[in-house]
């Protein structure tokens, strides 16, 4: 069933849990993600990123995602994370997604909150919730990109860029990186508590993947409701492709297609566990 992220984030913090946000660009991702939470009975947020419009049109894979998450027997919230342009972000609320996040965290101040301003607006009138971010990652979504040192969130930064946006969800940077990691990442979990204790907003980890189970239980001990997970669980299904591939000659496509499926969703389930306390 479809559901707003108000709903799900309510139940994070009910709970003292994480929701998972993970990207979906392909048929694959979307089954992989829905069934592992369906397995779990957890909420779950699957997400449409901007990065992704070359190879998945917002306007292909927005009712794949949408026709899915109505269908599903948990609450699923239809996401837009990323979204670089207002035009682009509008796009989706007008296809019916739940919400939406918009990006300018590398445009000076102002400028965030104008075209943040502007979403909430334009969101909040059709019913829709909005999330921004303020400081910045390493890297860029997709792993590349990006200023290659991040932006820590000020808190006192954070608490006035929420009065002057009005959104319902912030993103602060805290040490996660988009991508792969490279070594070990040092969050600052001291960061996270301030930011949620000054803004009392639920808070949202970008660069999810490859964080650590004790990591995670900690961070979500600090505030954070919502963990966006995409890079390890794509990664686990291209090897499974390559492994199959590796050992015999594959004639037809739905087989590798069912392989990718299968690891993404094993690769989903563990990380939802962790993220719900069910270990």
């Amino acid at each position: 069933m479809k559901s707003s992220l108000t709903d799900v984030l309510a139940y994070a913090e009910k709970n003292n849990c994480a929701v998972g946000a993970f990207n979906t660009p392909t048929w694959e991702n979307i089954v992989a993600v829905i069934s592992a939470a369906e397995e779990l009975g957890t909420p779950v947020i699957i997400s449409h990123a901007q990065l992704h419009e070359p190879e998945a049109p917002l306007e292909t894979t927005g009712p794949l995602m949408l026709w899915a998450a109505a269908r599903a027997k948990v609450p699923v919230c239809v996401f837009l994370d990323h979204g670089e342009t207002v035009g682009y972000v509008k796009r989706a609320i007008d296809l019916g997604f739940d919400a939406v996040m918009y990006d300018a965290s590398l445009a000076p101040y102002a400028d965030n909150v104008a075209g943040t301003k502007e979403v909430v607006a334009y969101a909040h009138a059709k019913g829709a919730q909005v999330e921004a971010e303020i400081g910045a990652l390493a890297q860029r979504e997709g792993g590349a990109g990006g200023t290659g040192q991040a932006v820590y969130t000020d808190p006192e930064l954070a608490v006035k860029f929420v009065k002057d946006t009005g959104i319902d969800a912030l993103a602060a940077s805290f040490g996660t990186s988009h991508g792969i990691y490279k070594a070990k990442p040092v969050l600052d979990f001291e960061r996270i508590k301030k930011i949620r204790e000054l803004t009392g907003l639920p808070l949202v980890m970008h660069g999810g993947s490859g964080v650590s189970p004790e990591d995670y239980r900690t961070a979500i001990g600090c505030g954070i409701r919502k963990i966006n997970y995409y890079s390890y669980m794509a990664r686990a299904g291209k090897n499974a492709v390559a492994g199959r591939l590796a050992k015999e000659d594959v004639t037809f496509f739905h087989v590798l297609a069912a392989d990718a499926t299968k690891a993404m969703k094993e690769n989903a389930l563990a990380a939802m566990k962790v993220f719900i306390n069910k270990e």
